[in-house]
């Protein structure tokens, strides 16, 4: 669980119903608590024209006849074990201010009320500042309550919590890691209407969730702002504005926004480059994979196996059969052991060109080297074999291979 300093989150429902209070009219952003506490003589805080509670024993009644009253009662024997040990377990240096707040949520229950109605009490008789809010919500992360993330996203609603443009920030990430649009939205939009306009990881945040949920024109829409605002651009925002084109099927945009990256000296991710090369891969178009294959070594990254095995399909799909096996063996030049993938791909080769004497002097070649027949391979010659109608003789000589393999 992510302590509060590194995450915020904003619930997408929130009862924001008050004391004596009307909403009509108003913006949800703008409504302060409002309970009209009073305090007593000897410190106390109690709820207005019911003096007979202390601080630890509020009720709150609505004046709608009808309506479900929020009762905060005193903690007593009665709790749970789990609740006792959880109480027990609260730092000792906490204030009876969070200590107050913290029992009531620790032995929280639904019927009892609103959580909005909960913390409206207690911002009325507690007068938190933001500190307060904070070690609250480090306490609630801690025990990873399941009302942290509700209480979260309620703190941003309240005065004394003094949100900045840095806790909306967190928050629309948060949002986005869950690939929550609607809620991300909402807390943009009210981030906008506190006068904030939104910094780098705001809005890379925001063009990475679209392009994840595959909206390309809001993606493209938001990468558009951050330039119009001047947002210096890294390779996180450049990698997924180039991953919402992959996901789009528009792959020469993606491939033109990798050479403007490279143009700034900037470098997306290698998962960047293999998504790319994929698309163009499982499309069979080979001259787009291989110039991702090319710039992904101008990007600094060595191949590996699984990035080799992406060209040598291209190549297989466009019926290139020569230039994947040159690949194959450039891979295996440059030092690099090859996949599974990569030695089913040549068979596949071989298999479709009907070139049985090379694929079993392929195979006698890598066995030299100690190269162990995997999965993939094994299934790609059973089904050669089986059309060729010797399937018995070829699993007889794989099980005497495996024999010999497992000495």
């Amino acid at each position: 669980m992510l302590s509060f300093s590194e995450t915020i989150f904003m619930p997408s429902q929130i009862n924001l119903r008050t004391h004596n209070c009307s909403l009509s009219g108003k913006s949800f952003w703008q409504i302060p608590s409002n309970l009209g506490c009073s305090k007593s003589h000897n410190g106390s805080f109690l709820i207005a024209k019911n003096d007979s509670f202390l601080a630890n024993s509020l009720e709150f009644q609505s004046n709608e006849e009808g309506k479900a009253r929020f009762r905060w009662v005193k903690i007593g024997s009665d709790i749970s074990e789990d609740q006792k040990q959880a109480i027990s377990k609260l730092p000792p240096k906490m204030s009876n201010r969070c200590k107050a707040l913290m029992k009531q949520i620790i032995c929280y229950q639904p019927e009892k009320g609103s959580l909005s109605d909960l913390l409206a009490m207690w911002v009325k008789s507690m007068k938190p500042k933001r500190a307060d809010w904070l070690h609250v919500l480090k306490e609630l992360s801690r025990l990873e309550h399941p009302l942290y993330l509700e209480l979260a996203g309620l703190a941003l609603l309240e005065e004394s919590f003094e949100a900045c443009e840095h806790d909306y920030t967190k928050i629309i990430h948060s949002y986005a890691k869950q690939n929550k649009l609607q809620e991300a939205e909402n807390t943009l939009f009210a981030m906008k209407r506190k006068g904030f306009l939104g910094d780098q990881v705001t809005l890379t945040a925001l063009v990475h969730m679209y392009s994840k949920a595959g909206n390309l024109q809001l993606a493209e829409d938001t990468f558009e702002e951050m330039k119009l605002l001047g947002v210096p651009l890294d390779r996180r925002s450049y990698g997924s504005m180039v991953m919402a084109y992959v996901r789009a099927g528009m792959l020469n945009q993606g491939e033109s926004l990798l050479k403007e990256m490279e143009a700034e000296e900037i470098y997306a991710g290698r998962e960047v480059y293999k998504a790319l090369l994929r698309a163009y891969s499982m499309n069979g178009d080979s001259k787009g994979a291989q110039r991702v294959f090319d710039a992904i070594q101008l990007a600094g990254t060595i191949p590996d196996a699984k990035v080799c095995a992406l060209l040598i399909n291209a190549y297989l799909m466009a019926g290139q059969s020569s230039e994947a096996c040159i690949v194959f063996q450039n891979l295996r030049r440059s030092g690099l052991q090859p996949n599974d993938k990569c030695v089913s791909l040549v068979l596949a080769v071989y298999e479709k060109d009907n070139k049985l004497n090379k694929a079993l002097d392929f195979l006698i070649d890598l066995e030299r080297d100690g190269y162990l027949l995997g999965k993939d391979a094994s299934e790609i010659l059973v089904k050669w074999f089986r059309r060729l109608g010797v399937v018995e003789e070829i699993e007889l000589v794989l099980r005497d291979y495996a024999l010999k393999t497992a000495q």
